[in-house]
């Protein structure tokens, strides 16, 4: 039986209600939180555990989830196909025993990249996991909204191509977002087989700007650095934060398929040593960076912000967040703030951090520019001399670990055997903290923690312990 669903938003319809206000949202999530604990980690339901789960009940509670969407969706007439293949295969789900879960049709009836306006609210449902979050295909209810600006809406269209692309904010979530998670994807959903492509992909942006805002609003009064008062003025202003991370990231995100790429893309489910990532994520935000200082010079106060935040960012935030195993966008820190420190456009003395602004701006430039270089070399190599040519760069400005066997060159390493291999021999952490960091990891451990789950509420920067 197909599901029938009204389309009519209350009032005008100019300004739709704020789904999270509504008494069915709350139902929602009381239900979501009920079904998650019994699920295991590929979202479906043992009913053979001890304790057993209450079948019945799990069907009461995916069957008011069901009813919650019906009577939300009229507040997203945008959204109302989706809705329909969601209670659709929710109840299939239950229906046929709890098994995997499969929401394929639902991920597809979604299509929020389509019409993109700026404020539209999105309620999501699926069985996935969380980026930087939990691991497991658990139920997530999220309400979101797009940030697309005008100005951005025309960079986009003009400049900067990526109509995959989604900048959100989280109005409420359930428990898997309650973490470092800050992105939407759908190929964390739970599907029976993946789609040829996907059509969408989100970044929570007043995440960023609110873990940016704290943890280098903290590092700063650490390391006593002194920025320009527009610099300041960024870090004391969510909403401008917001606007500078969105900029930011639709250029980082479609720079992945940008530029002299070797064949073999840089995808994540690719086996390959952990620094190639690393160089990947900050090749694109040198990119972004690049970008940055042309729009500015062509006029837009964003492309300023957007260079203090990735200098800060990546400086300050990145290197100390997260385990040291297989850490890339920690070592991609690492790398520029080494770079620029043997470039001296940076300095540590007398227990003070200082910037030359104008030369970490030509220093980034260059940097970009060597990554850059590797990249087009590698067009012409084999895979494993890409690789360790990509060492090779890293290891020029980072020290080793001393008991690296990829540190001693090709020699110390089995070539018989085939590259993918060889990641084997890469040790956790290829590339440890320098002196400097361990000590910034320290004061900033209980700033850093502080920003799971953080929103843009809650934004405010903290002072160091």
């Amino acid at each position: 039986m197909t599901e029938t669903l009204a389309h009519t938003p209350p009032g005008d319809g100019s300004v739709p209600a704020r789904v999270v206000d509504h008494p069915a949202w709350a139902a929602l999530k009381e239900s979501v939180c009920a079904i998650r604990p019994a699920q295991a980690k590929d979202g479906s339901v043992d009913f053979a555990a001890d304790p057993a789960p209450d079948r019945a009940a799990l069907t009461r509670h995916v069957e008011r989830a069901a009813a919650a969407v019906r009577e939300l969706s009229p507040l997203l007439p945008h959204d109302a196909a989706y809705h329909r293949a969601l209670i659709a295969d929710l109840r299939r789900w239950a229906e046929e025993g709890f098994g995997v879960p499969d929401f394929l049709d639902s991920l597809l009836a979604f299509q929020p990249a389509a019409d993109r306006a700026d404020g539209r609210q999105h309620l999501v449902l699926f069985p996935m996991y969380t980026q930087n979050g939990n691991p497991d295909r658990n139920l997530e209810a999220v309400v979101l909204r797009l940030v697309w600006p005008d100005w951005l809406a025309g960079l986009e269209r003009t400049r900067y191509d990526n109509p995959l692309f989604l900048g959100i904010t989280f109005e409420d979530f359930t428990p898997g977002y309650d973490t470092n998670s800050a992105v939407l994807f759908p190929e964390t959903v739970a599907v029976r087989s993946a789609p040829e492509r996907f059509s969408w992909g989100g970044i929570f942006c007043d995440r960023e700007a609110a873990r940016f805002r704290r943890v280098v609003g903290a590092a700063c009064e650490v390391t006593s650095l002194s920025l320009p008062e527009d610099a300041r003025e960024l870090l004391a202003d969510q909403e401008r934060c917001q606007q500078t991370f969105v900029l930011w990231d639709l250029i980082h995100d479609r720079t992945h398929s940008h530029g002299d790429l070797p064949f073999d893309p840089f995808m994540i489910k690719q086996r390959q040593p952990f620094w190639m990532y690393g160089l990947e994520e900050l090749r694109c935000d040198l990119t972004a960076f690049h970008e940055a200082v042309r729009l500015a010079a062509d006029g837009y106060p964003q492309g300023r912000d957007v260079q203090y935040a990735v200098l800060l960012d990546r400086l300050f935030r990145f290197p100390v967040t997260g385990e040291r195993v297989r850490n890339y966008d920690g070592l991609g820190g690492q790398l520029l703030f080494a770079y620029l420190h043997r470039h001296d456009a940076l300095r540590w003395r007398d227990n003070r951090l200082s910037v030359d602004w104008d030369r970490a701006r030509e220093a980034t430039v260059r940097l970009r520019e060597e990554i850059e270089t590797l990249y087009r070399r590698g067009i012409d190599r084999p895979k494993l001399v890409h690789w360790l040519k990509g060492y090779e760069l890293v290891s020029s400005y980072l020290a080793p670990h001393p008991g690296s066997r990829w540190a001693k060159g090709p020699e110390a390493l089995d070539l018989s055997l085939p590259p993918r291999k060889l990641v084997d021999d890469v040790l956790p952490d290829e590339f440890p903290l320098s002196l400097f960091y361990e000590a910034l990891a320290r004061k900033l451990r209980g700033v850093v923690e502080s920003t799971r789950g953080i929103t843009a509420e809650a934004a405010a920067p903290a002072r160091a312990a």
